[in-house]
């Protein structure tokens, strides 16, 4: 059944629309805040200190802690991890698959991470957002004893960073720009070549 331009359409229609300019809206405003990287995550760093000050005024909330926690170094691991994973193996495995530049006459590949910056501030931003609302339900209020899960979330962190040290030593890769070298193409003259 479609309705035509005279008649009045389902009684949602006025309800779709505005959650599809809701849409438009949300996605403009993360279009905007794109290359203002530092503004971001102060944002999200404002956030992320509000939600512990309530955790620990509180007194609970610690599951949900731990969740945000466990998330927030998942998103970490793959921020610092490459997209493409170099081969792991000995002498023999050197011809297979892709891999890292080693030496001055290799090709330069960029650094491309498994997951990207934007997205990584965008994930972590609203998993902080999620766990600062569910401070206020009290049925997420687990009763825990914290010291346990504070010195097991230590050691997974210790654990995990430092096999991705290991991993980045023996492909070596840095999963940063700063301090490298930053060549500079030739200078546009202006001239059109022709073919």
């Amino acid at each position: 059944m479609d309705s035509s331009p005279g008649d009045n359409g389902p009684p949602n229609n006025s309800v779709v629309t505005f959650f599809r300019r809701l849409n438009i809206t949300y996605q403009t405003l993360l279009d905007k805040s794109t290359p203002h990287l530092p503004l971001r995550w102060a944002f999200t760093l404002l956030l992320t200190v509000f939600y512990f000050i309530r955790v620990y005024f509180l007194q609970g909330w610690y599951i949900v802690t731990y969740a945000l926690g466990i998330y927030l170094l998942n998103l970490f691991i793959g921020f610092l991890t490459p997209k493409i994973e170099p081969v792991a193996g000995g002498a023999d495995s050197d011809d297979e698959g892709p891999q890292l530049p080693t030496r001055t006459s290799d090709e330069f590949r960029p650094f491309m991470r498994r997951l990207p910056e934007f997205k990584f501030w965008y994930s972590g931003t609203k998993a902080v957002i999620i766990a600062t609302v569910c401070t206020f339900f009290d049925a997420l209020n687990i009763p825990v004893f914290w010291p346990i899960l504070v010195m097991y979330f230590i050691i997974l962190f210790v654990i995990t960073m430092k096999r991705q040290l290991k991993h980045m030593i023996k492909h070596r890769y840095v999963p940063w720009s700063h301090g490298k070298t930053k060549y500079q193409g030739k200078a546009d003259t202006g001239k059109v070549v022709s073919s």
